[in-house]
Order: structure tokens, then C-alpha cells, then sequence
């Protein structure tokens, strides 16, 4: 069976070739479980659920890896938490709950692997600083940014020049 896809890059359909047949790895972002989910947050479940079953299907159980991380620790979390009085993981851990019940109901099937971001919190560190010191990224009051100027490749997949960004569209005073 020849899969084809769309190629953000080329804006055309192409034939799907794997890297590894025996090894076809998947990761799609998942949700951030501060509010119950949305008929939103349920597209990207439901469209590569038919894509991970299609890969499964031509390539083999066993050989698809699919990720779909969580979100669970970040700004609303954190308020939602402080404003009701509990720890985070109370709320992260019933959203999810809920979360798995509705993907469970509309038949997704679950994915090979569910990082959450508390799992992973020093290897993120490790890669923003890696990043300010190539200067790929930099630090203002309000956080730590990608410096879109750093890649002259940035903006090719939505197709957008980096003369069309705007300067500090996200940092108020602090974009470069």
C-alpha cells in the first residue's frame, strides 16, 4: 500500500517513506490538563488515531511508536491550583482521567507512549540552555524565547518570510 501525504514543506501530496519501516515513530502534542477537554482538543486525537491505525495497519503493530504527550504543568494550571486550594496533580490527574474517557468513547485508541512534562522538566531545562548559548533562544521578565532571527529557515513551513513577522508580536518589548 503506498501512503500518500501532504508535505507542509512542498505543499504537495507525497509518497510516505519511513526512515525505518521496522521502526515508525509518531508524537503529536497533546493536551495541557488544566479544563476538561473541548470538541477542540478531540480533532488532533481523532485525526492521528486514523493515521496511527493506518500506519499500523501497512507497517505492522509492533513497528509504530506513537507519542502524544501532556501538558500538565503551566500558568492556569498553576492559579487553577493556588484559586481552588490543592495540589497540581490533583487537577492534572482528574483532567487526564477525563481526558483518556472522552478519547476512550470516541473509540482513539491509546497511544504507545503518554510523557508528561513533570517527567521531563530537566531535560527541557537542559535544552533551553543549550539553546540561549548558541544563541538560539533568549531570556526576558516573562520568560524564554526562540530567537526566530537565530534560524534562517524559520517561517518556511507556514510559509511565511521573517521580514512579514512582527518584531515582539509575543514579548512585549523583550521580542528580537
Amino acid at each position: 500500500m503506498n501512503i500518500q501525504l501532504s508535505n507542509t514543506l512542498t505543499r504537495r501530496k507525497e509518497p510516505f517513506a519511513p526512515a525505518d519501516p521496522g521502526r515508525v515513530t509518531l508524537y503529536v502534542c497533546g493536551p495541557t490538563v488544566y479544563n476538561t477537554a473541548h470538541i477542540g482538543n478531540a480533532r488532533p486525537p481523532v485525526v492521528f488515531d486514523t493515521l496511527f491505525r493506518l500506519l499500523r495497519h501497512v507497517y505492522g503493530a509492533d513497528a509504530v511508536l506513537y507519542a502524544r504527550n501532556y501538558t500538565d504543568i503551566d500558568d492556569k494550571i498553576i492559579a487553577a491550583a493556588i484559586q481552588r486550594g490543592v495540589p497540581i496533580g490533583d487537577i492534572t490527574g482528574a483532567v487526564e482521567a477525563q481526558y483518556e474517557a472522552d478519547m476512550g468513547a470516541l473509540n482513539v485508541l491509546t497511544p504507545s507512549f503518554r510523557p508528561r512534562a513533570t517527567e521531563n522538566v530537566p531535560a527541557m531545562i537542559a535544552v533551553i540552555e543549550k539553546l540561549i548559548a548558541n544563541g538560539a533562544a533568549y531570556s526576558v521578565p516573562s520568560g524564554v524565547y526562540f530567537s526566530v532571527a537565530a534560524d534562517a529557515d524559520y517561517g518556511k513551513l507556514s510559509g511565511r518570510a521573517q521580514d512579514d513577522l512582527k518584531a515582539g508580536a509575543r514579548v512585549e518589548g523583550g521580542g528580537r
